[in-house]
Formats: structure tokens, sequence, C-alpha cells
């Protein structure tokens, strides 16, 4: 297809960020085991007070590692790990993998008909939950190949007096406490990692052909898909990323781990960053901005990964000035676009670079990043990263496009994914000959700068989630009161973009906007709820009855516009 490219971006790097690099060819669990045997006693991980080394979440990785084993769990099976951000989802992770598993990462806030979805679409073996979704879990096992789920809680691995004070706090905050039934193949995890050695399985693994990811994402069509990610591809993207911050004290970085590990960006700007380059990660179970403020103040936080709207709950937080943030130094923002005012805000606040970059979850996810320590251009995101090639496509030629001019980004480079599970023609449709897809408009101008300014595909990100319209227009029309219904994207100044949705009730039917938000609430998860319904007589069409969902997009754009003018 397209044999030779320009590469303009690469007169951007210094001379500290290598244009080509040597990966390692090796699992990425091993980056684990090497430090753990070279810097045991090194701290890995800090969390709500409790810190574990390297030496200690390796043997934790490998207990569970043989408990997997002992339950039948083989080379190639997949272990679903439904955990927030706890030592227990890395321990998990890496155990998973060094028994030979693909791990499938699994949000916490998904309902039953996503849980379920993803179970049978993976055909996981095993669970990991936390013992507050353990009643989900067991609602949708039977209609899955689920053979064992493993229930932990966040106590498992807090600090003393911690632990014994949080069944309390959980049936304060929750209402109530989940009392799980541990039998048959339903077990313990700090149970399981009591009864299992520290051995370590002997594996034969092909880093460039073999899974260690599921991570699922949603397409056009709404419908989740696993994009299959092998340990080449993470090993690359995490290196990639290390290797473009060049003037971070390697091994010594303190990371805030804000971000889910169970969202791809987390896991590979956090986790798996801190692990490789032996540094410590700070881990919070979700973000809270008082948290956040204390972790960075009490912990010397040096690098903090996030997505605009931390970002934006900082430098708004009332007390935000009375905490110490000056030890940031890298903060490496990503999931949706990055206002130019809140960078400059969260910088002066920290003096630290805040620097905006691009990717998906088909690239492991990261294929562009904005210099940390040179040129910043307003608004892009940035160049391409070492061995990733680029191209703005022009929707008339089908050609490369010449700077300035908008065209779809494609992209190539070894983080690139090696296709979605199970689903050869979409996997087909995606790329085009080794060049991936992305379904995003943009341009490059003539520095090598990239610039997204529209989406191909309808999906709107609130806060650093993908809501795919269509999914949630499914649930709508699931509502017997709902003749019709669209959503789209609209602007929101703190997610960046929420859903709203256009409503056309069936003739007699009455409906409240409540009822409505109550009833997506039980069948969607909470940031895919929309935040604004209107009720409409009719929707605009085209001539042969297609909803025109630019129409409605543009309505809106022109209503903020008056808005903006009249106040």
């Amino acid at each position: 297809m397209i044999q030779q490219i320009n590469q303009p971006w690469l007169q951007q790097y210094p001379d500290e960020i290598p244009h080509k690099i040597n990966y390692e060819e090796k699992p990425l669990q091993e980056y684990l085991k090497d430090a753990a045997t070279e810097e045991p006693q090194k701290t890995l991980l800090h969390f709500m007070g409790k810190e574990m080394t390297f030496g200690e979440v390796y043997e934790g990785a490998l207990k569970f590692a043989n408990a997997l084993k002992d339950l039948g769990v083989v080379q190639g099976d997949r272990v679903a790990i439904m955990l927030p951000n706890t030592p227990q989802s890395v321990i998990c992770y890496y155990g998973a993998l060094f028994v030979g598993a693909i791990v499938v990462q699994t949000n916490p806030l998904y309902v039953e008909r996503e849980l379920e979805h993803q179970m049978v679409d993976s055909e996981a073996k095993v669970i990991v939950c936390l013992d507050l979704l353990y009643p989900r879990v067991m609602n949708v096992k039977n209609k899955t190949k689920l053979e064992h789920v493993i229930v932990t809680e966040v106590k498992d691995f807090l600090p003393f007096p911690k632990n014994l004070i949080y069944p309390y706090i959980q049936k304060k905050n929750y209402g109530f406490k989940v009392e799980v039934n541990y039998q048959g193949k339903t077990h313990s995890f700090v149970e399981l990692l009591r009864s299992s050695a520290a051995e370590e399985i002997s594996l034969e693994i092909d880093v460039k052909k073999d899974l260690a990811l599921l991570q699922y994402t949603g397409g056009t069509t709404g419908v989740a898909k696993g994009v299959m990610l092998t340990h080449y591809n993470l090993v690359v993207n995490t290196t990639q990323c290390i290797k473009w911050m060049y003037k971070i004290d390697h091994g010594n970085e303190v990371i805030l781990c804000a971000l889910p590990f169970f969202h791809v960006y987390g896991m590979t700007v956090g986790m798996n960053f801190s692990v490789m380059d032996r540094s410590k990660m700070v881990i919070l179970p979700r973000f809270d901005t008082k948290q956040v403020l204390q972790a960075i103040e009490k912990q010397k936080v040096t690098i903090f990964p996030g997505a605009p709207t931390m970002y934006i709950g900082l430098i708004n937080d009332k007390n935000v000035r009375k905490y110490d943030l000056t030890s940031v130094e890298v903060c490496i923002s990503g999931s949706a676009p990055l206002p130019i005012e809140v960078q400059e805000r969260f910088e002066k606040l920290t003096g630290g670079k805040l620097s905006e970059g691009f990717g998906l979850t088909e690239a492991s996810p990261v294929t562009h990043f904005n210099l940390m320590w040179g040129k910043r251009p307003s608004g892009s995101i940035g160049v391409p990263w070492p061995d990733t090639d680029v191209v703005i496509l022009s929707a008339e030629t089908g050609e490369p496009a010449p700077p300035g001019q908008i065209g779809e980004l494609i992209i190539r480079g070894p983080q690139v994914m090696k296709g979605y599970w199970n689903r050869p023609e979409d996997t087909e449709a995606a790329f085009r000959g080794e060049w991936l897809l992305t379904g995003d408009m943009g341009y490059m101008d003539e520095d090598g700068f990239f610039y997204i300014v529209d989406r191909k595909k309808d999906m709107i990100i609130a806060g650093g989630f993908n809501i795919y319209p269509r999914e949630v227009e499914e649930v709508l029309y699931e509502h017997e009161a709902i003749q019709e219904a669209v959503v789209i994207g609209i602007p929101d100044t703190y997610r960046g973009e929420t859903a709203k949705a256009f409503i056309v009730l069936k003739e007699g039917c009455q409906l409240s906007e409540e009822q409505l938000d109550s009833f997506c609430r039980k069948h969607l998860s909470a940031y895919k709820v929309p935040k604004a319904y209107e009720f409409r007589k009719e929707l605009p069409k085209t001539m042969v009855g297609k909803v025109l969902r630019r129409a409605l997009v543009d309505e809106e754009k022109k209503k903020l516009q008056l808005e903006k003018k009249s106040s």
C-alpha cells in the first residue's frame, strides 16, 4: 500500500531520544522477576500506608500463578481481573502472566449485561473480583464459561489498624457488607496465596505471537471487542514511554497511579512503567482530589499520568494551594483533549511539565506524545514515538495527504495489536495492509506535529472514558415508551464531553427525565448514562430515514455559542 513515507517529526527529537530502539524480546512478567532478583528489598508500591517490595510482589505473583495452576489454568486460558487499583490487581496481573494465562482486564463499573458479554466473548475460565462485586459476578456466572471465582477485599492488603477498621467503613459507605460463601469453586484470594508455593512455572513463550492481554474496547457499532495485545506489544510501548522520559531519574521516580489499571493507558504508563523502570508506584483505588493532593505531598510524587478531568479537578479544588505539589516533574495527559488553560494552570501550581499525548487501545495504547522538554505547539497531540510511522490518509485520493490537509490518521508500529479476538472480519476492516486505521481525523503540520480535528467514529470521550452512542441508544430502545432515540456528545466543562440523548416517545406515552435516568442506570455503567435528555416530536432525518446526528451536534454548538454571547 504505502511504501515510503516522510518522517519530518524526527527532526524534533532531542539527541537523547533514539529514532529506533532495540527492544528486548522477553515476556512482560520477566521484568518483575529481574527486578525482584536484583533488588528484592526495593519498594515497588505504596497503598494507603502499606508498602510492598519488588520481592514481596514477585512472591505473591508466583503464589497466585501456582494457585491458578492448581485450579486447572493452563497456558492460553483467560483470567479476568475485575479490581480497582490495589496491590491485588498488580499481583493478579503478573501472576496470571507467570502461569501463561491471558489477562482480561474487566472494568469494576460494568453492569451485569456488560460483564456477561465480556466473559462470554473471552471465554474466561477464572475471574478475580472484590467482595462488593461478588453478587454481580455470581448473577452472570452460569451464563458464561467461568469455572472459578476468586474473591478479595480491600482490607486484605491494608496495614494495621486500617485492615480492622475498613469493614465498618465499608458498611457505613455502602449500607451493607457482602457475605461471600467460600466453598466449591468460590475461593478466598488470601487463602489461595497462603496455601500456594512461590515456585516458578516453566513456560515457552513466543513474545511476538503469544498474547499477554485481551483489552476490551467498543467500536462504532457499540459492540465491545477484545483487542489482542502480545507480550511484545506491551514491552515495546512501555519501553517507548521510558525512552521518551529521558530526563527522569530512572529507578528512583515516584509514580502516582490514580488512572485505573483496567484501562490500557493506566496499565502501560502506570503499572508496567513502574515495574520496568524499577520505580515506586503510589496506588489509589479511585480518583479523589483530596487523596491525590495528600498523596503528592506525602509521597513526593514525581510522575503523574492522568486524564484532563483529573487535572481540572485538582486546579479547581479550593484547598489546592494548601498542599506542596512541587515534587511533580512530569505529567502525562491522555484519554481526551487537554485544554491549554488547564495545562498552564497546572504547570504553575507544580512547576512540572504537563504534556498531551494520543493513543488507542489497539496500539497498547500510546502512538504520539508532545516533547516534555521541547517544542509543544498549542492543541497538538505531539509527534509519533520511535519506530512509529503515521500517515494522514486523504479521503479523496486514498493516498498520503500533504501537510495541513485533513484526513484519517493511520498507524504502523511494533505496539500495534495482533487483531480483535475471534473477529477476523473486524480485524480485516481495521487494517489496510500493516497499517491500522484509527478512524480519527486530523492533520500534520510542516514540522511533523499532529493534530486531531474530529472523530470519524461517533465515540464520546467523557472524563477519559469512552462512550459509544449506539450502545446507549440500544438500551434506550429497550424502554417500552421510547419510539426513537439518538445520542450525541455535547461539550462539558469538567468531563470534556458528556452524552445527551434525544428522545421521541410513542404516542400516548409519558416519561420523565428522572424515570429515564433511573432506567439507564440499571442497564449502563454510571459514566455511560446520559447527563442530559431532550424530548422531541421528531428527529432530523435524511430522505431515506437516517437520523442526522451531525445536525443535532450543530444545533448544540449553536446553542452554546448563543449562551456565551448572552453571558
